[in-house]
């Protein structure tokens, strides 16, 4: 989610997103080759303090010639432009269309020169949900944001795009132009004309590599095309500008870039080397404390635990400049299964120095939350509190997994949820269902409107409940978690098996009566919970529990509860800061 004013430049007076609403979002990729099963995976956690978690849904549909389409603001509802529609678009179930193509995205801000918004325009969000409605795979969905990138002004700050399909992963990094950043003098001189637009750069991850973005530019130097000679034909061209987008579909294309991104650049003046040694990060967004240590760590943290020898990165995800960079992609020392990237969204910086479980800010039941601002000064000092993959302020976030060797609307599966990552369940909803479950469907509720059949206001209550006494409260819930996310990973499989061999509207029943299905049986184990967790934890007693059932004394009344004492380390502090007062005389 856009992160209103917040740039990644700033460094926030050596705090963290100070004077910001603190939107974010975290984006893991994941190539075949990098998974057990064969599919492509990323993942995407809208985290918004305003953002309402709901599935949005668009039909596929057939327009006349010449009609024209409002574009609206994703993040304020805001009508920018009209812009030409196309005369079929596809189905979109989230942030996935009937295609399988998915696409996530971070806002990383960037310069501020360039964060002023232009007045029409089209938004980061709208890039996203136009091109699933007109694109059928990664490559095609670059060609359509290079084609809104040239032909459109840019709304938004400076984003990050993970576009994935069945076969391959793409991160695409872009940042608006504005028309008061040019010198005149350097622009006569590199006789460049400014154009409204974006400049960007796409790359296609390896294949058995994993990469991520969170809320800071990624992409540094990129390889960059030679002297191209059309009359060598085709299959020989790794790299294209966009001069040269007619190659794009070519398996051998791996990176695509903006034929202006460094001139546009230098017409500005904040470059002047060699257009070898550009990178795009270091230019556009460069990295600062808050960008290493609120945006960087988290991709530190996924990496490092699919991978060894991480450890050498994270001074540098702690906020060291100076210290050795994190590359843009790592292989993993195993393949990922689906459950496992789940799982990888699932992170407090635990197993690193970051750790948010151990340290005092926890309070007394170890809770890996901090309320925000996420920065504050104390005695002449300024610290922050970690900003974790899980986070309060979720919507909605997914897993999106595209199997190749599926039918379309069978093989894409949006593995969705609401609320914090930690204590979501991920629901699988198929790519090709066209009747949303209620408790995800848009307008069951807002941010200020309860719903009792919303599924983000029983995960909220459910996971506000379990932050009062995370440590033994986070065990029950996580019983319940990973019984329905394995059930639903043995009930895809078997269903897989029914629904390819079906088609046509009797194809699409079956979908959404699985979806359906599935969500339902969500909403009831977790009605559940909330009352069991009411039950046993009520007024900070635990109930003890025997064979499934509370116990009773032979009269039937509830067995005494148990009342274990604050940890040690909070014990201490109680002692440090009121002992005098509380001790026995």
């Amino acid at each position: 989610m856009k992160k209103t004013r917040l740039f990644s430049a700033i460094l926030l007076g050596a705090a963290m997103l100070v004077g910001s609403t603190s939107e974010a979002c975290t984006n893991f990729l994941f190539t075949k080759g990098a998974t057990k099963d064969g599919s492509t995976m990323i993942t995407y956690a809208a985290d918004s303090h305003t953002l309402y978690g709901e599935l949005y849904y668009r039909p596929a549909a057939d327009y006349p010639a010449g009609a024209m389409m409002q574009v609206v603001d994703w993040d304020s509802g805001k009508k920018l432009i009209m812009i030409p529609q196309v005369r079929h678009t596809y189905s979109v179930v989230g942030n996935m269309n009937e295609w399988q193509l998915t696409i996530g995205e971070t806002t990383y801000g960037g310069r501020e020169e360039l964060a002023n918004e232009i007045e029409g325009g089209i938004d980061y969000g709208s890039y996203i949900y136009l091109t699933l409605q007109r694109a059928k795979n990664a490559r095609e969905a670059i060609a359509v944001l290079a084609g809104f990138m040239s032909q459109y002004p840019y709304h938004s700050e400076g984003e990050s795009f993970s576009i994935a399909d069945p076969n391959e992963v793409w991160i695409l990094e872009l940042i608006g132009k504005r028309p008061n950043t040019v010198k005149p003098e350097l622009a006569k001189k590199l006789k460049y004309n400014y154009t409204d637009g974006a400049v960007w750069v796409a790359r296609r991850i390896p294949d058995g590599y994993v990469s991520g973005h969170a809320n800071q530019a990624r992409i540094t130097t990129f390889p960059q095309e030679g002297k191209f000679d059309k009359a060598k034909g085709k299959g020989l061209h790794k790299v294209i500008s966009s001069k040269h987008l007619d190659y794009l579909y070519e398996p051998e294309v791996e990176c695509v870039y903006c034929d202006e991104v460094i001139t546009y650049a230098r017409a500005c003046g904040w470059y002047d080397g060699k257009d070898a040694d550009f990178s795009f990060c270091d230019t556009y967004a460069p990295l600062t404390f808050s960008g290493l240590r609120g945006c960087e760590a988290r991709v530190y943290a996924m990496f490092h635990r699919v991978a060894s020898g991480m450890e050498k990165y994270e001074k540098y995800a702690m906020g060291d400049a100076k210290a050795e960079r994190m590359p843009l992609w790592i292989k993993p020392d195993h393949k990922v299964d689906v459950h496992e990237v789940m799982n990888l969204m699932r992170d407090h910086y635990e197993g690193t120095s970051m750790d948010m479980t151990n340290d005092l800010g926890a309070g007394p039941f170890k809770c890996p939350y901090r309320w925000r601002p996420m920065g504050f000064e104390m005695n002449g000092w300024n610290y922050v509190h970690e900003r974790a993959t899980s986070t309060q302020q979720t919507g909605f976030s997914f897993v999106a997994q595209c199997r190749s060797w599926l039918p379309a609307k069978v093989g894409g599966i949006l593995w969705f949820g609401v609320d914090d990552t930690y204590s979501t369940v991920y629901c699988p909803m198929y790519c090709g269902i066209t009747d949303i479950p209620e408790c995800f469907r848009q307008g069951n509720g807002d941010m200020v409107t309860y719903s009792e059949t919303a599924a983000f206001w029983l995960f909220n209550r459910v996971t506000n409940f379990v932050y009062s006494r995370y440590c033994d409260m986070i065990v029950d819930l996580q019983k319940v978690q990973n019984s329905l996310e394995e059930g639903y990973i043995a009930d895809v499989q078997k269903f897989d098996a029914r629904a390819k061999q079906s088609d046509g509207e009797a194809l699409t029943k079956q979908l959404n009566d699985f979806s359906g299905r599935a969500a339902e049986k969500m909403m009831t184990e977790w009605n559940k919970l909330d009352k069991y967790l009411l039950v046993k934890y009520m007024d900070g007693n635990i109930k003890k529990e025997k064979d499934g059932k509370f116990e009773r004394t032979e009269t039937g009344n509830a067995v005494f509860p148990k009342q274990p004492h604050y940890r040690s380390e909070w014990q201490r502090m109680i002692v440090n800061d009121h002992g005098d007062v509380i001790r026995e005389k």
